[in-house]
C-alpha cells in the first residue's frame, strides 16, 4: 500500500468548516497504486459527541460515486443531486471511498447516471461475507481500516481495465473544477476538444450528472470556500469572478444549495473563526 496522504483542513464542499472542525475529524488517504485507476482517495470521518446534542453536518455534492462503510454496512452512493446531510450523535466513524469517473463500473455495469441520487446496499453491488463490512469499521486504526477495505475491493477493481474514456471524463471534471475554469458547457467542450453532444454522452456514461450541473456545483463550492475564509467579502465581485450573471444569480443558487444566503453564511463563518 502506498504511503498515506493525509490532507489537512476541510476540503471544499464542507459547509461550515469552522463548525465542522469542532464536530468531526476528517482524514484522507491515497490508495495503493494498483487501485489508483479506480479510486481517487479513501476518506475517514470520525466523531465523538457523547454527552452533547445531536448535530448535523452538511456537505455539498461532488460529481463522484462513493462507497461507504459504517456500522457493519457497506453502501454505494451515486452522485447526490442535492446537499448531503449526516446526523451525528454519540460516537462513530465512517470509511469512504471516493471513486474516479467510471470507477463504479467495477461494481455496477452500465451508465453511471443510473446511480445518480441512489444509495445501493452491498447485496446489490458486492458479494461479500456478512461480517466483511464490519471488519472495515472495527479495525484498530486508519491503516487497518484501509487495509481491510483494500482486501475486500481489490479483486473487483483489479478486474477493471483502465479506460481511456474514463480518463477523458476525469480530465473534463478537473477542467471544470479548475480555478477560473470554464463557466459554460461550450467552454468546457472547447477545453477538452469534444463537441457538446459528445461531452454530454461522456458525462452520462462516466460521471453521472450533466456537465452544466458539474460546472455550477464547482462554482458554488468555490463561493462557499471563499466566504468561509477570513477577511472581507465583495459579493458582486465574487459573482463576477465565478461567472455568475450577477450577484442575485449567485445568491439564488448559493442559498438553495447551502441553506443560507451568501452574506449570512459569510458572517457565520467569520464569527466561527474568532470564536
Amino acid at each position: 500500500m502506498e504511503k498515506n496522504d493525509k490532507r489537512p483542513g476541510a476540503p471544499k464542499g464542507v459547509v461550515d468548516p469552522a463548525g465542522a472542525a469542532r464536530r468531526i475529524s476528517l482524514r484522507q488517504h491515497a490508495p495503493a497504486r494498483a487501485l489508483a485507476h479506480c479510486i481517487e482517495y479513501f476518506w475517514i470521518v470520525e466523531w465523538d459527541l457523547r454527552g452533547q446534542p445531536t448535530q448535523t453536518q452538511r456537505v455539498l455534492p461532488y460529481p463522484n460515486v462513493h462507497l461507504a462503510f459504517e456500522a457493519g454496512e457497506a453502501t454505494l452512493h451515486g452522485v447526490a443531486v442535492g446537499p448531503f446531510e449526516k446526523t451525528l450523535q454519540g460516537q462513530g466513524r465512517v470509511l469512504g471511498v471516493r471513486l474516479r469517473p467510471g470507477g463504479s463500473r467495477a461494481f455496477v455495469g452500465g451508465d453511471v447516471a443510473a446511480l445518480t441520487g441512489r444509495v445501493l446496499p452491498s447485496a446489490l453491488w458486492l458479494e461479500m461475507p456478512t461480517d466483511a463490512a464490519r471488519a472495515v469499521v472495527h479495525a484498530a486504526d486508519d491503516a487497518g481500516m484501509i487495509a481491510a477495505a483494500h482486501e475486500l475491493l481489490a479483486p473487483r477493481i483489479a478486474a477493471l481495465a483502465p479506460d481511456p474514456r474514463a480518463a477523458l471524463a476525469e480530465r473534463a471534471v478537473l477542467a471544470a473544477q479548475a480555478e477560473r475554469g470554464p463557466v459554460s458547457v461550450a467552454a468546457l467542450s472547447q477545453a477538452v476538444d469534444l463537441d457538446e453532444r459528445a461531452l454530454q454522452r461522456l458525462f452520462r456514461t462516466y460521471v453521472g450528472v450533466p456537465p452544466k450541473w458539474v460546472i455550477q456545483r464547482f462554482r458554488l463550492q468555490e463561493a462557499a470556500a471563499r466566504l468561509a475564509a477570513p477577511g472581507p467579502v465583495d459579493l458582486a465581485l465574487l459573482a463576477q469572478e465565478l461567472g455568475f450573471f450577477d450577484q442575485a444569480h449567485l445568491t439564488r443558487g448559493f442559498t438553495s444549495l447551502v441553506g443560507r444566503a451568501p452574506l449570512e453564511y459569510w458572517r457565520s463563518q467569520q464569527r466561527g473563526l474568532v470564536g
